[in-house]
């Protein structure tokens, strides 16, 4: 299915049941501008949640994407059976996103994440076996480690990396070779004040650099602990989240899709975060598509 080259990637705000009609409303607007494709988190609860659909009958183009619904959230039965109807209803539409999430999100209750490689492989093999199933070209991984891109290449049609930088894509495309779907989300701060963004931007971070799966993503990359303190370095801040005037923030989605990207779902993060930044939407949407 066409992603398109530039897409958006929505917070849990598009989740709260008390913001649904607004995030409907926010969605229309997103396809009227022309964005291709909505990612949104499933969240943590279980089985693939209802505002998928909801977002698809709100739009009349744009795809709707799962970045990501959680392995350990959700059975495969749930997943089939959740994209089963929404294909019937919106056939074409929607991506299946799914991902190994963290131990901080998963062991809530009680310690399961483990082996998280092979719970994915075993995962994808009782996928298949439900009928109806979920097709390999309708789903994709949250993957950044050379394994799991493997697997998202062999599997499913490609991969959805998450908080990487640009050097981060040239390694996926070298690593699933130049067919699977490449589609990175890039975080955003619309603001020009070094200080200012650089506070934005660590906000974001901070609770993601506390999950070793990003950590160790990003040592392979060339990162050092001192990097992670603090809600990161500027070199780490300005590698993850792309801030300045509208000509920086095409300079760096250009860069993931001049570095092996197909699509690149870009992040809003702002000053106002319980509100949808829709006039940055608005703005980048001038600049981008």
């Amino acid at each position: 299915m066409a992603l398109g080259s530039v897409g958006v990637w929505g917070t849990g705000l598009w989740l709260e049941e008390s913001r649904r009609a607004e995030a409907k409303d926010v969605a229309a607007e997103l396809d009227e501008l022309g964005y291709a494709t909505l990612w949104l988190s499933a969240g943590f609860g279980q089985g693939l949640p209802t505002v998928f659909g909801e977002l698809l009958d709100a739009t009349a183009r744009m795809s709707v994407a799962s970045g990501i619904l959680s392995i350990w959230h959700a059975t495969t039965a749930q997943a089939a059976q959740g994209f089963a109807a929404l294909e019937s209803a919106y056939p074409g539409r929607f991506l299946l996103g799914l991902g190994a999430s963290h131990a901080l999100r998963v062991d809530v209750d009680e310690k399961r994440y483990e082996r998280p490689w092979s719970r994915m492989v075993g995962y994808l093999d009782e996928l298949d076996a439900q009928r109806p199933g979920v097709p390999p070209e309708r789903r994709v991984l949250a993957a950044l480690g050379p394994r799991m891109l493997k697997l998202s290449a062999e599997r499913t049609a490609g991969a959805h990396p998450y908080f990487v930088p640009v050097e981060h894509t040239a390694l996926a495309r070298e690593t699933l070779g130049p067919g699977p779907l490449l589609a990175p989300e890039q975080a955003v701060v619309l603001e020009t004040d070094p200080e200012l963004a650089r506070e934005l931007a660590r906000g974001h971070m901070l609770g993601y650099l506390r999950m070793p799966n990003y950590t160790n993503n990003l040592r392979r990359l060339g990162y050092r602990d001192e990097d992670f303190d603090g809600g990161g370095s500027d070199r780490l801040v300005d590698a993850i989240v792309a801030w300045g005037d509208l000509d920086r923030i095409v300079e760096r989605v250009r860069a993931h899709l001049d570095a092996g990207a197909d699509s690149v779902s870009v992040q809003v993060i702002s000053e106002r975060p319980t509100q949808f930044p829709r006039e940055h939407y608005r703005r980048l949407a001038t600049a981008l598509l």
